[in-house]
């Protein structure tokens, strides 16, 4: 039987020559650069899938694909870089890993925000300076007197939610869909209440058209003064001037992002200026056990749906239609 072959980004992953070989008896991979739309079909020529990371699957990028192309993997959980729409016009499948590191992020989210609330930055600071400037710890509030906010009940959000549980006096969660709850956690009757109680807030859910923008200036006014904000998400979920804007007018007590609108940050961002900050550059998802899971995971799904039709990590976006 013939080997498929599996054009992968080549900023993908690091390890090309463990993969290779991991999968040799399996596939033939090919490392390929996306870059460049007018290089793609020549690129993606003769291959059966193509795997990305976070490179951008425009509606140009897809539609230079080779004829041969019938699944994109997409190695993490976000969809925001894929053209879906023009995926499934081409017939073209597209598999998602949204399990791969759901204990990681959750974990992140709780690591911003611990770290916010009991003011390490400043205190670090303080240290390395001498125990000399100013610190300002009157406002660190009691955990076990705090309600968390949680924005989607998904598998991270869900994860987390069991982390920060022992932890504080409420979780309360928003999630349009009916997504099952751990006892001691309430729902939410719809955001703007769940915004209304909430002392700390932690966003999980999807970039989709119906999300971006969700947390504006309206609904971070909603928070209560003090209020701390996290985002593992997807930047483009909060309105990131109304963010920095709330942050310097004291509202808001904090915030921690590990995922922003545009990425790198760039240096004009108003949230580098922005007091109370933690940010890490989306890198949530990491840990060595993680980084092994996406790869093989996300590889091994494209060649088990190229046989069968069918995945065992991940799910199924996108499914061609014959």
């Amino acid at each position: 039987m013939t080997r498929p072959v599996i054009a992968v980004a080549d900023t993908a992953f690091a390890d090309h020559a463990g993969l290779e070989k991991d999968f040799s008896d399996h596939a033939e991979l090919r490392w390929i650069d996306l870059s460049h739309p007018d290089t793609v079909r020549e690129s993606t020529g003769e291959a059966d899938a193509v795997v990305v990371t976070l490179q951008r699957l425009s509606d140009d990028v897809i539609t230079a694909f080779a004829p041969s192309v019938r699944v994109i993997g997409r190695a993490g959980v976000g969809l925001d870089t894929i053209d879906l729409t023009t995926a499934e016009k081409r017939g073209i499948t597209v598999i998602n890993q949204p399990a791969y590191a759901a204990a990681e992020v959750a974990t992140h989210a709780l690591a911003l925000l611990l770290a916010l609330e009991r003011r390490l930055s400043p205190s670090d600071a303080f240290v390395r300076a001498g125990w000399r400037g100013p610190l300002d710890l009157a406002g660190v509030r009691a955990l076990d007197d705090a309600t968390v906010g949680v924005v989607g009940g998904g598998r991270i959000g869900q994860a987390f939610v069991e982390r920060v549980r022992p932890l504080v006096r409420q979780v309360v969660v928003y999630d349009p869909a009916p997504v099952s709850l751990p006892p001691g956690v309430e729902r939410a009757a719809d955001l703007p209440d769940l915004l209304r109680r909430s002392d700390m807030l932690s966003l999980h859910l999807p970039l989709i058209p119906a999300t971006r923008g969700l947390i504006g200036r309206a609904e971070l006014r909603l928070l209560p003064a003090g209020a701390v904000v996290v985002n593992v998400a997807r930047g483009g979920i909060i309105d990131e001037d109304a963010l920095a804007e709330l942050l310097h007018s004291g509202h808001l007590a904090g915030a921690g992002l590990d995922v922003f609108e545009a990425e790198p940050l760039p240096a004009t961002s108003p949230l580098l200026a922005a007091p109370n900050t933690l940010f890490s550059p989306h890198s949530a998802s990491a840990s060595e056990r993680s980084a092994q899971r996406l790869s093989h995971w996300t590889i091994g799904d494209a060649i088990e749906y190229l046989a069968s039709g069918s995945v065992t990590h991940g799910s199924i976006v996108v499914q061609a239609t014959s």
